[in-house]
């Protein structure tokens, strides 16, 4: 049996507000462990802001205006980097942002975004909650930015997927050794 290799995305926002929030920041990690993030420049109408969010992630809304990137190149960038299908661990906060991301961004996404519960059976599901801590701690690296927590969702996919000599990208291509 071969198991997939997939790819994860993971957002870092605003506030965790389902009606005004947005994103500020999506990090992937490639079924190779590649990662690529970007801060989001705020969209004229994204006004939201919380400094309880602020404080668990790090990023002001100043380093946003100064250092984000347009919400269409952000846009495009993910649909020219990801395979069809893209997990995440909280699919209800990212999908919302990735429909805020594309809907500012007037494009349309070429992929889709699953949770990762969807690739877990019963015993993975118990068992991914101490595995992703045990992660944690050995990479050292802080959480709540995107592509550090994408990074971690790859590291303990590693760990948990069955028969880890045959892991496969989703695409169906071979992986090279």
């Amino acid at each position: 049996m071969t198991t997939i290799q997939p790819a994860f995305i993971d957002f870092e926002a605003s506030s965790l507000d389902l009606i005004a929030s947005y994103p500020i920041e999506v990090g992937i990690c490639m079924p190779d462990g590649t990662l690529h993030s970007w801060l989001i420049s705020p969209h004229v109408l994204w006004q939201d802001w919380s400094q309880s969010a602020e404080q668990i992630h790090g990023i002001s809304r100043e380093t946003l205006e100064a250092d984000g990137i347009a919400v269409s190149e952000v846009a495009s960038a993910l649909n020219e980097l990801l395979p069809e299908q893209v997990f995440c661990d909280a699919w209800t906060f990212d999908s919302f942002w990735l429909h805020r991301l594309f809907k500012a961004a007037r494009i349309t996404p070429t992929f889709q975004l699953e949770s990762i519960s969807a690739l877990l059976d019963t015993r993975q599901v118990r068992e991914w909650s101490a595995l992703r801590q045990q992660v944690i701690t050995e990479l050292g690296l802080p959480v709540h930015r995107a592509a550090n927590d994408a990074l971690i969702l790859h590291k303990t996919w590693e760990r948990i997927a069955p028969n880890q000599d045959e892991l496969a990208p989703l695409t169906g291509q071979t992986r090279q050794a």
